[in-house]
């Protein structure tokens, strides 16, 4: 469809006729995403607030449909670059976030961490020189003021603002430890996720970077896991793959749109973690 024909198609949203607007809509949304810089243009160009209103609506469809394509093609396909995952759940409410930026601010702190690594660190002071980095100099902490608002869970927000929820701070934690070949991953525990050091070199240890990278032991989570009346099973001790991880982060942001009131986005992301989930999981 040349440009002049797309822009006309677009002009009939301003009908008051309820069956034509349907049809246009259904029309446009068929089109695809590469419509959507036209629908930006047509909304700068419009007078009408119910012809914008339209706009914004098609415009947030498209861009929920192309997530929906992204999160499935990464679970499929790069489910091993968990920073690409978190990018497509951060442009839920940030479509035109680039890659590229994230994976910059993620080389800063992995550079900054670096310098503080000598040769032949033992991993607990290993461990040590990353925490100093991250929490001391960096200020990266826990956003217990505000736990669960969406926020927390967005990476391109925890970045700026250095504060998380313990999800997202040990998946920076661990993005920056993995780049600098420090053995470190995400441990799935109910109602807290942590890290853990696991190399068969040295007896595993854990890391809460919620608590700014305190270190502890597999008895300290069996005494969690009593505490919380619970029957210990391997995924409390192991690391979880990204693709669970994902899943996790998923159910923190319902729970904080939830926590808002906001129905409609809580609704969105439940499609987004049901499309990467068995049926009757999520």
């Amino acid at each position: 469809m040349e440009e002049k024909e797309l822009k006309a198609l677009v002009s009939l949203l301003d009908d008051e006729d309820q069956q034509i607007i349907a049809h246009v809509e259904s029309k446009i949304l068929s089109i695809g995403k590469t419509i959507i810089p036209l629908l930006e243009e047509q909304w700068e160009g419009s007078f009408s607030p119910n012809t914008q209103s339209r706009i914004e609506n098609i415009i947030h469809t498209l861009q929920f449909r192309l997530l929906q394509d992204r999160l499935i093609h990464w679970k499929e396909s790069e489910s091993e670059d968990l920073l690409r995952g978190m990018w497509v759940i951060a442009t839920f409410l940030y479509p035109d976030l680039e890659f590229e930026k994230l994976q910059k601010e993620i080389e800063q702190i992995y550079y900054d961490a670096w310098l503080e690594q000598k040769d032949e660190m033992h991993p607990y002071d290993q461990v040590r020189s990353l925490n100093n980095v991250f929490f001391q100099k960096m200020k990266f902490r826990g956003n217990t003021r505000n736990f669960h608002a969406p926020a927390n869970s967005l990476i391109n927000n925890v970045l700026e603002s250095k504060k998380g929820n313990p999800i997202s701070l040990s998946i920076i934690y661990s993005l920056v430890a993995q780049k600098m070949n420090i053995p470190i991953y995400g441990v799935n525990l109910p109602n807290m996720f942590i890290v853990m050091y696991k190399s068969a070199s040295v007896t595993p240890f854990y890391i809460n970077p919620f608590n700014k990278g305190i270190i502890f032991t597999r008895e300290d989570i069996d005494s969690y896991i009593n505490e919380l009346h619970l029957s210990p099973i391997k995924e409390y001790y192991e690391p979880c793959s990204n693709v669970d991880v994902i899943k996790r982060v998923l159910r923190n942001l319902s729970n904080g749109f939830e926590q808002l009131g906001d129905h409609e986005k809580n609704d969105e992301i439940k499609m987004l973690l049901q499309s990467i989930s068995p049926v009757g999981e999520w």
